[in-house]
């Protein structure tokens, strides 16, 4: 008989419930970190808080770090320092640098790091993955991302985490590495610029990628008044037809934050690869720091 899967989340923000839902559903036992908004969380679920990080990691088996980029690579190493496995929601980190650090410290735990990449768990974008090799060489890719902007300041601050690419524009971009490859060029632009390492919604960023075997992929993310509904969109052209998924119009499916954790923990349970490596996770921050570069330097850099 199998034992149940101890689950310590650390970070009680938006993207607790279907975490937290997630692990349930999949009949994970389930601990929350004690700090802000931790207490609704876990009458509303039947949760237990538990006060101390080390104690959280001490009774659990995976960690699941659900709180600010900037948190991300020292909680993760605190849990690959007592050999515990990570989930960690995107990006993994602030910077390229940093996770790097965070597999470095993976790999020398023999633990395993999972990136939540939500997006790959999304039937309509998964199906679209499975179809790409049917519409020849790829040529161009197109993607939209628009939502209400978050109600917490750290997500404003590009110097500390933040920033639209960084934050909402990088589930395209790790869907443009996924659907096309590795990238050889960035360019990015935003409106309104940053000020003083800060920007203020409403904004919009664009990103084009050149990809190593030619095709471009346009990338544009938003960030919006209130009320603004979520809404997705990809289109993949190549020489031999076009693919199109749009949240508006196409089936999501099931419940994708279910999905990815299943995966993961079937991962943890078999050892074998999820559907997003820490790699995947690497590679998006590399070029979500490259995107910055270039708006630094109000030119395309070369990857």
């Amino acid at each position: 008989m199998e034992s149940t899967l101890r689950v310590g989340i650390v970070g009680a923000g938006g993207i607790a419930p279907p975490h937290i839902e997630g692990w349930l559903a999949l009949g994970a036992d389930v601990a929350i970190l004690r700090r802000t908004d931790a207490d609704v969380l876990a009458e509303r679920y039947g949760i237990r808080i538990i006060g101390a990080l080390d104690e959280l990691i001490d009774a659990v088996d995976v960690v699941d770090i659900i709180s600010p980029t900037a948190t991300h690579l020292d909680i993760a190493r605190a849990a690959f320092a007592r050999g515990r496995d990570v989930v960690c929601e995107k990006p993994l980190a602030i910077s390229t640098a940093d996770a790097h650090a965070l597999i470095d410290a993976a790999d020398r735990a023999g633990a395993r790091l999972f990136p939540a990449h939500v997006v790959r768990y999304f039937e309509g974008y998964r199906d679209l993955h499975d179809l790409v090799g049917t519409i020849g060489t790829l040529t161009e890719l197109t993607f939209r991302r628009t939502v209400a902007a978050p109600d917490s300041a750290w997500f404003y601050a590009e110097d500390a985490g933040g920033g639209v690419i960084r934050d909402l524009m990088i589930h395209d971009i790790d869907q443009a590495l996924w659907l096309a490859g590795s990238v050889v060029e960035v360019s990015a632009t935003q409106d309104p610029p940053a000020v003083g390492g800060h920007v203020a919604p409403p904004v919009s960023a664009h990103v084009t990628l050149t990809h190593a075997n030619g095709a471009i992929s346009h990338l544009r993310a938003d960030w919006l008044e209130p009320g603004t509904p979520f809404r997705s969109t990809v289109e993949v052209a190549g020489s031999d037809g076009i693919l199109r998924f749009d949240t508006d119009v196409d089936p999501i499916g099931a419940d994708p934050y279910r999905a990815q954790l299943a995966d993961f923990a079937e991962a943890i349970r078999t050892g074998g690869e999820a559907r997003v490596t820490a790699e995947d996770g690497l590679a998006a921050v590399a070029l979500v720091d490259a995107a910055y570069a270039s708006l630094a330097g109000r030119r395309p850099v070369t990857f």
